[in-house]
């Protein structure tokens, strides 16, 4: 009973997408278009790539409040420094060492200050959003390299560019998840922290290790805002914690840490992209659209919380 139960888990989120797409295609002529759906991919990637990110903080047993605004300050500095004329790549990695920095002091503060992972996140939401509005004294940056568009919304071989990198993401956090000592101790400090502890596992690092890659992923997403944009906006990722952790959440992981995987959270992005992309094809008022994403993040908890009392 206990397998069908996880193996049911794990099915919902996909059959939910598969439901999701065969309606938005039946309800709206428009969903299927080839422009429309590369519109989707090239949306999703986004919050997929911090998605990403944010599913190790989750296996690990943290969380991060702050990935909008470390989104927002890594795609504002990153295009600072193409405007000053370095090089697209370069402009690309300080973005994604932005991101990296960010990530590993809220690690560093968890940590070593010994504060719950929600305060210190919830208080770097607003010191790196404060950060980004100070460095551009609430202005965008506009002069950026035309080439500097193609990482958001260049096609290589046909596909849109932000969907290779997307794969290679989540291959890369795969590996890591299931085949490193980072990934299974990442299960095992979000499963029971204390064992960790006494299992001689060295958690502080593995878990600065882990707001670190979260972080870097999250500075990656703010260069592919910043591209599809072609603007540095020290305002842009706000709200887009909820649509990150609402992936991770949909396609299975716990917010008890120890439960997760990548297959699941890019499900769980797809299906709030899709649901965006639906609510805008079918008229849906913008207020609607955060009502809905609540729900399902609420409704989503709500079923991972049911099956662990009935295993238990």
């Amino acid at each position: 009973m206990k397998l069908n139960t996880r193996v049911t888990q794990k099915l919902l989120p996909f059959v939910s997408l598969i439901v999701l797409f065969v309606a938005l295609s039946v309800a709206s002529p428009y969903f299927l278009t080839a422009n429309n759906l590369a519109s989707v991919a090239r949306q999703t990637a986004v919050f997929n790539t911090m998605a990403l990110g944010m599913t190790i903080v989750i296996i690990s047993g943290g969380i991060d409040l702050s990935v909008g605004s470390i989104l927002g300050l890594s795609g504002l500095v990153g295009t600072m420094a193409l405007e000053r004329g370095y090089p697209i790549p370069v402009g690309v990695l300080i973005g994604l060492l932005v991101g990296t920095v960010c990530g590993l002091a809220n690690g560093i503060m968890v940590t070593k200050l010994r504060i719950p992972p929600f305060v210190v996140t919830l208080g770097t939401l607003g010191i790196f959003r404060g950060l980004a509005l100070i460095i551009s004294n609430g202005l965008p940056v506009h002069r950026i390299p035309p080439g500097f568009s193609f990482l958001g919304e260049g096609n290589l071989l046909g596909v849109p560019f932000v969907v290779w990198l997307l794969v290679i993401c989540a291959v890369a956090v795969h590996v890591i998840l299931e085949h490193t000592r980072l990934g299974r101790y990442a299960f095992a400090i979000g499963s029971n922290k204390i064992a960790s502890v006494y299992a001689g596992i060295p958690v502080d690092f593995h878990v600065m290790a882990v707001y670190a890659i979260g972080g870097t992923l999250t500075g990656l997403a703010g260069m592919i805002e910043a591209s599809r944009l072609m603007t540095g906006q020290p305002t842009a990722g706000q709200g887009y914690e909820l649509q990150a952790i609402a992936a991770v959440v949909i396609g299975g992981g716990s917010l008890n840490g120890g439960e997760g995987s990548v297959v699941g959270t890019l499900i769980g992005a797809f299906i709030m992209g899709l649901l965006s992309n639906g609510a805008d094809l079918l008229n849906i008022s913008n207020y609607w659209q955060q009502v809905i994403i609540g729900s399902v993040i609420i409704l989503a908890v709500t079923l991972d919380e049911l099956r662990k009392r009935r295993a238990a």
